[in-house]
């Protein structure tokens, strides 16, 4: 076919995409199939292939338990996701699989849970794929103590460390997912996360519209932002630590048209604003942030919209450069502010009960030239604004806004 007729575009494309091919199955050629064992293991049974590396993709469609031992690998040859399971009661341990396809349409993954319950995936390593773990439709799955390393590239272009959708009812305990995009949960329900590790990537948790999950114990450094709850209603989180989350539009906690979560005993340290919240969709249904420290943070607590409609009781708000934020023309007035500790509280406690003598009040003064413009952020604690905010408060030339008001504030010698 090459000729000297003139050199043809779409038949070298063809050439080369062949050529491509051919490489990636001589690459594979040398190595044995898993799927020829997984194929020959009954159903039930359990396979444990003897030590080495395997050429995957390769297909689990019956019950049974793949146990690697830790030294069995199954190489993908950037096709595809490296391993599916598409049936009930299917065990995953002990594996290291590597090498899936690029494509973010296919959701090329280290491995695919479908349509499937009762899964178990544990103890695996999972690298150089674009997703790592991805619940499809997948309910009442055990994913444990699973290492997953994104590849290298813009953060925006990697996939998600674990994947669910439309998956309910699972467990996702001890994980650590390094160097990925997101942790994502959409259109699931039910699901626990609990003291997974999550570092380098983008959004270290977001879940969108999936009600009822309970975010307890787990760690999340070094991203853009911590954890975000958009549109999911009565959400948990609990006991978990958010630190280092320090790009100019994140935060540590955010929420988005959602309901009713629980916020209590977390702790987020050096964001640049610990938590962001707008109003909640309807009035009753109040976020309640309970016995968390904010700690180290450009701003503790940013809220934005007209109305607040947040409790707000027996947090710690300790060391920030600014304590409570709002966009205009909204303010914090409307939430329940009671008990919280406040380190630039100047009240005292005659009576020793641990409770301030006066309410803590809360003013901004030139502070709310960049809440209501915030091109003028660039220029926040410039000596220009703090020589402003030092004469405002010395002699004010207008009325200083009240945002909040703790009547109750917690008392503690500084």
């Amino acid at each position: 076919m090459i000729c000297s007729a003139g050199f043809q575009p779409a038949v070298f494309q063809c050439f080369a995409i062949a050529l491509l091919f051919c490489l990636t199955a001589s690459a594979q050629a040398g190595l044995p199939t898993l799927q020829a064992l997984i194929d020959a293991t009954p159903a039930g049974g359990t396979l444990r292939p003897p030590a080495g590396r395997y050429a995957g993709p390769a297909v689990i469609d019956k019950p049974l338990t793949l146990d690697g031992g830790g030294r069995v690998t199954l190489d993908g040859g950037g096709r595809g996701s490296v391993l599916s399971v598409r049936a009930g009661n299917v065990s995953v341990r002990g594996m290291h699989l590597s090498n899936s396809g690029a494509t973010h349409d296919g959701v090329d993954a280290g491995l695919l849970i479908e349509e499937s319950n009762g899964a178990r995936v544990e103890g695996n390593v999972i690298d150089d794929v674009l997703f790592g773990i991805h619940l499809k439709q997948a309910s009442h799955t055990i994913v444990r103590g699973n290492t997953i390393r994104g590849r290298e590239a813009e953060l925006n272009l990697r996939g998600d460390g674990i994947r669910l959708w439309n998956s309910h009812f699972n467990r996702i305990e001890g994980n650590r997912l390094d160097g990925i995009r997101d942790l994502t949960v959409a259109n699931s329900a039910d699901n626990l996360f609990i003291r997974n590790h999550v570092s380098n990537g983008r959004y270290g948790m977001q879940l969108i519209f999936s009600p009822r999950n309970r975010i307890e114990g787990n760690l999340v450094s070094h991203t853009t932002t911590g954890i975000a709850v958009l549109y999911s209603d009565q959400v948990t989180l609990r006991g978990n630590r958010i630190e280092h989350v320090r790009d100019v539009a994140g935060a540590g906690l955010a929420f988005k048209g959602s309901a009713e979560a629980e916020v209590t005993g977390n702790t987020v340290l050096h964001c640049t604003v610990a938590v962001q919240a707008d109003a909640p969709p309807y009035p009753d249904a109040r976020h309640r942030f309970q016995n968390n420290r904010f700690a180290h943070n450009v701003t503790g607590m940013f809220f934005y919209g007209d109305k607040g409609g947040h409790i707000v009781r027996n947090n710690r708000f300790e060391k920030n450069l600014m304590q409570i934020g709002v966009s205009a023309p909204s303010s914090a007035r409307d939430n329940d502010w009671r008990g919280n500790d406040w380190d630039d509280y100047e009240g005292f406690d005659r009576n020793g009960d641990g409770i301030g003598d006066t309410p803590y009040a809360l003013h901004y003064y030139a502070d709310r030239i960049w809440m209501e413009t915030p091109q003028a952020r660039f220029f926040r604690n410039s000596p220009a604004l703090e020589l402003l905010d030092f004469l405002e408060r010395l002699a004010p030339f207008s009325v200083p806004e009240l945002i909040l008001k703790d009547p109750q504030p917690r008392w503690s010698r500084k």
